[in-house]
């Protein structure tokens, strides 16, 4: 009886709460369904990597070969080359990526005039919105023989030559093209931090004798902490997730050792070879060292600063 009482409880608390909040829960529904529809149901489509799928028999009906396609991913001589590929262009941009919004929001943050800081903000905003395909066609034009980039670098003595070609260099593009992308649409969140720390903290600093420097260290930057740790164990959830999309539009036949990473890997054997079974297998060991590493990032976190997210 107790255990029923307490079920009729929890039930009339829901009940009792959508009837109160019923526009909000109306709001959230597309949501909800979107990620329903189109990441949780299509997750049954993943028994294809155990087996030799057909497209004519179905998922189903398709032979069971267990783990014999990771087995030849581990084999294969492309295994090395864009598990590393992919390890050291993410780590690369997750060491300079990631800072340059909190370093971003907090000069954004010291700045007195309104006007100035709307522009600055419209300025490192614009880039996000552009199109991946733009960005790239830009990032090429740029960093040919004669692009701006190129004619830059050539002042302080560096050979004129197209950089897209140098395999050694096909990592500084993406991560300060990455940058120089999302730095501004990443400092929202922490001028939103920023924002809400209370005025009282740094107005006695001042009469303590602080300074603006000062205060960043001891009052801006342990205030946000909780969100900048937050938003690292999350990245740390894409460490082997470099976007496919733009990889192939930068990289060519001449840096493929360096450039070619998991998510092109499993592009071209999935869309281009119809390896759909195979691909699958990759794409689903690239999840699951991902979600390990958000496992273990978040394990670290609560351990060290009593911050995590669960």
């Amino acid at each position: 009886m107790k255990y029923s009482t307490t079920q009729k409880t929890f039930k009339d608390r829901i009940i009792s709460d959508f009837k109160k909040n019923k526009t909000i829960y109306l709001l959230v529904l597309p949501v909800i369904l979107f990620y329903i529809i189109f990441h949780y149901i299509p997750m049954y489509g993943v028994i294809i990597a155990f087996k030799k799928f057909s497209l004519g028999k179905g998922i189903l009906a398709s032979e069971w070969i267990g783990f014999e396609h990771f087995r030849s991913f581990f084999k294969s001589v492309y295994f090395k080359r864009v598990f590393f590929n992919t390890l050291r262009i993410s780590i690369t941009n997750i060491l300079f990526g990631f800072s340059a919004p909190i370093i971003l929001a907090l000069l954004i943050n010291e700045l007195r005039s309104k006007t100035y800081s709307r522009i600055v903000q419209t300025v490192t905003y614009l880039p996000h919105f552009i199109s991946l395909v733009v960005i790239c066609g830009m990032i090429v034009d740029f960093t040919s023989e004669n692009g701006v980039i190129t004619n830059f670098l050539s002042l302080f003595g560096m050979e004129k030559t197209n950089l897209l070609r140098v395999p050694e260099y096909f990592t500084d593009i993406y991560v300060v093209s990455e940058i120089w992308q999302g730095v501004g649409w990443g400092s929202i969140i922490y001028l939103a931090a920023l924002t809400s720390i209370d005025t009282s903290l740094h107005e006695a600093a001042t009469i303590d004798g602080a300074g603006r420097w000062k205060q960043v260290w001891a009052i801006d930057i342990p205030c946000i902490l909780p969100t900048i740790v937050t938003l690292l164990v999350l990245r740390m959830g894409s460490v082997m997730s470099v976007g496919h999309e733009k990889i192939i539009l930068l990289y060519n036949s001449l840096i493929m050792e360096k450039a070619d990473v998991i998510s092109s890997f499993v592009y071209r054997k999935g869309l281009l070879e119809s390896n759909y079974s195979y691909a699958t297998a990759v794409g689903l060991f690239n999840s699951v060292i991902n979600m390990m590493l958000v496992i273990i990032a978040n394990a670290i976190s609560r351990k060290v600063n009593d911050i995590s997210l669960w």
